[in-house]
């Protein structure tokens, strides 16, 4: 059982930045792939990016083309934590944005492949 905690959200100006965190529980952190998601109002929920990682392996990041280039996703297995750094906000960056632990094997940009699942933070970005 993970249960993942996310913060750092809120409201910024166009251009500005923003760095996310998802702290999670347990003990088997380092062996999730960790995703991060994000959800508009009145959309379906879409992949943002996500992080695969095995011991003494660099770890393989992913981007949805959207975010490539201004967001960042890293890890820290030794705080059991996952880190969203994103530049260079849009307005259309506005969402509810997950954090999500699933299986290392798994498809990195499908919702239904991560098992556990934050309660979300909001990001609204002003034009």
């Amino acid at each position: 059982q993970v249960q993942l905690v996310e913060s750092g959200g809120g409201l910024v100006q166009a251009g500005g930045s923003l760095r996310l965190s998802c702290a999670a529980s347990g003990r088997t952190f380092a062996t999730y792939a960790m995703g991060w998601f994000r959800q508009a109002p009145g959309k379906e929920r879409e992949f943002v990016a996500a992080i695969k990682w095995r011991s003494g392996v660099i770890p393989t990041t992913y981007y949805a083309d959207s975010v490539k280039g201004r967001f960042t996703i890293s890890r820290d297995n030794a705080k059991n934590t996952v880190y969203l750094q994103m530049n260079s906000l849009k307005p259309e960056d506005t969402a509810v944005y997950y954090c999500a632990a699933g299986q290392q094997s798994s498809s990195v940009s499908v919702p239904s492949d991560y098992h556990y699942w934050g309660q979300g933070t909001q990001v609204t970005v002003s034009s």
